[in-house]
Order: C-alpha cells, then structure tokens, then sequence
C-alpha cells in the first residue's frame, strides 16, 4: 500500500503504511534532506520542517550531515574553531574588539557552518569578492584574519593546507596620504580650541601621544621635575564600554621627554583643580573623573581644525606630526621608534634601542624648531 505524500508552503509530509509520518524539504543547495527518522504524529513533522526552514530564514542552516559530523567534533566547523581560537588569544582590548566585530559581521555568516575541510580556494575567493569594495582596509583585515585563523588549523591538524591564496589580499596601501600640520596651523588649532583641551593637542603634536593615551593620562604620570611623561596605559572604547589597558604595543610603555617650550604650558594645565588627586585625569570629561568620549572632544576639535584652515586634519595626525618635527631634530629611526611607541619584528630585528638619555636630547631640538616658527 503507498504511503500518502503531501506538498506544503515548505518541505514535503508523507504517511507511511505504518502510519508513521515521514518529513522532507529541498535545501538552499538544491538537494532533497529527509529526516532522519519518522515521525508518530503529523504535528511533530510539522514541527521538524518549521526548525529547518527557521535555520534558513536565519541564515544559519547547514546540511544534517554536517551538522552530525559537528554534533561528533564542534572543532571540525569553522565557526566552533574561530570561537576557541579566539578565546585562546591573549589580546589587547582593541584588538579583541577589533577581531571580535571582523568575523562577526565579515566572514561567520559566510563560514560559520562550513567544515573546515571544505573551505576551499573557490569558496574564499566568491567570499572575497563580495567584500565591500569601497573599504579597502577593512577587506583586507578580514581577509587576513581567516588567513590567520585557517593558519593555525593547518597547525593544529584540522586541515594539511591553509586554503588563502589570494595574492596581496591581506595588505592593502594607505587610503590617503597624510599631511602633517605645520607649526603655524597647529598654534592656530591650539588657540581655537577650548582652555581645559589646548594641551592635548600640543601633546599629540609634540610628543607624538596617541588619542588614548592622551585621555587616561594622569597627574601622577607627569614628572616635572625631570619633564617626562610615563606612558603606561591607554584607554580604548569597544563594544559601548571604556577599557583601560596597556598602550597599543609592546613599546607604548615608554617615558617620553617633553620639549622645554611646553613645560610651563603642562605646569599650567597642572595647576588647575584636578579631581582624584594624584590618580586624576588630566582630560576628564565634564564631570571631571570619567573618561572622555571621542565624540564629545571632536564637538571642540572639528571647529578648531577649521579655524587652522585644516578641515582634513584627523587628530591622529597631529601623532605623524610629532614624528616629523622629531625626525627633523636628526633623530635616528631607533630613537623615533621609542618616541612614539612603534614596535615591530622587522624593526626589533634591524635596529638597536634607543640610547638612554638621547631623547631628552631630541626634546631640546624640538624646543628649538618651536622658536624658529
């Protein structure tokens, strides 16, 4: 006796001679899926279809087969792997973010249920292709953490080679060529800008201090007396929430000599109350112990770009700004590299440290360009 076979909106019912239900569905692969075992009541098939085809809807649907195979090694998915991958970085808070963000909106909905086996050439390079054009860096970064995290599955013997072979893909060139401020735009930018910020401009320009660093310094980093400032953390926002850590590389812990032309600016800004004493921030927001925003800093910095006559001056630039006056003052690019911070392995291994006491040197020089201008 045949089984009775019913077409729905979705997926196929059919009732056995046993009286039993059997369910069936095509998938977005074009190939039929049955359910692995039938089903007592119609209702209860009903209910098996209604799970895939949500799976579908919400673009996280795999074929059985390799659902089971997950079920039997959650590793042997991608996006098991990237998730223990990532949990096993020890990262800085930016970078985790960073990371975080990258496989959640650029490459899980594409990888997430594929086995790592069958991550193939093909499969990367549709993937890349469909990045967003118009974001060169952004496509490149992603591109370069699959690389990565494929990468440390050959390691671990998930799969014998790293499927990434696009050419180039993992780089890409600078979006636009940066501009350095010149002395006159920066002491007009400084002058627009609001009292209790002027300093932070002058900080990033002249001693090269990134926008974090800027905002979680505190009284008690600012050595007067030998005019250094102690870079040891930085503040970083990520997610909706402030991070405080260590400075962006393994260098950014680092003593940076102030030029002698800004001290009595930073004794000025010093003698102002601070709240927190000792530990109070020298940029606070307006409550004047909480962190302050980006946004609520460039509400003052946009206008005074302007008035600089520089409205495509971004504040990290004034950081390339301070690498330019110090590179002037003959500093070699180990001394330049412990200025601002820079750490890399190419670096570390092609140049000594800088010499102790040499940057004191280089903030003289810098006090001297700033009475020429």
């Amino acid at each position: 006796m045949a089984g009775r076979t019913g077409r729905r909106g979705f997926g196929y019912l059919r009732k056995l001679p046993s009286k039993r239900w059997q369910a069936s569905y095509i998938g977005p692969d074009t190939q039929r899926y049955t359910a692995p075992h039938t089903f007592p009541a119609k209702i209860d098939a009903e209910a098996w279809l209604t799970r895939e085809h949500d799976l579908m809807a919400a673009d996280t649907w795999t074929s059985p087969a390799v659902r089971a195979e997950a079920a039997r090694d959650p590793r042997a998915l991608f996006g098991a792997y990237s998730e223990r991958w990532l949990q096993a970085r020890d990262l800085k808070p930016r970078t985790q973010a960073h990371y975080r963000s990258l496989l959640d909106k650029q490459i899980l909905p594409t990888f997430a249920g594929l086995r790592l086996k069958a991550i193939t050439p093909e499969v990367i390079g549709d993937w890349y292709d469909k990045l967003d054009r118009s974001r060169p860096t952004l496509r490149a970064h992603a591109y370069a953490l699959l690389r990565t995290i494929l990468g440390a599955a050959v390691h671990d013997r998930r799969i014998e080679t790293n499927p990434c072979h696009i050419r180039g893909a993992g780089s890409t060139k600078r979006a636009r060529r940066i501009e350095p401020a010149t002395l006159p735009q920066l002491e007009t930018l400084v002058s627009a800008m609001p009292q209790r910020y002027r300093l932070m401009p002058l900080l990033a320009g002249w001693c090269a201090l990134r926008f974090g660093e800027l905002i979680e310094l505190r009284r008690r980093d600012v050595d007067l007396a030998n005019g250094v400032i102690h870079i040891r953390r930085a503040a970083v926002r990520a997610g909706g929430q402030v991070l405080i850590g260590d400075p962006k590389s393994d260098a950014g812990s680092r003593d940076v000599a102030i030029p002698p032309h800004l001290l009595p600016l930073v004794k000025e800004h010093l003698s102002q109350p601070i709240t927190g004493g000792r530990d109070g921030l020298l940029f606070p927001a307006a409550d004047g112990k909480s962190t302050l925003a980006p946004s609520t800093f460039y509400r003052v910095f946009y206008p005074a770009r302007e008035a600089a006559g520089r409205p495509d001056l971004r504040f990290h630039d004034l950081r390339h700004t301070g690498a330019v006056l110090a590179a002037h003052t003959g500093a070699t690019l180990a001394e330049l590299m412990a200025r601002l911070g820079h750490s890399t392995p190419a670096a570390a291994m092609r140049y000594q440290h800088a010499a102790e006491g040499r940057d004191a040197e280089i903030a003289r020089r810098l006090s001297e360009l700033a009475g020429k201008s």
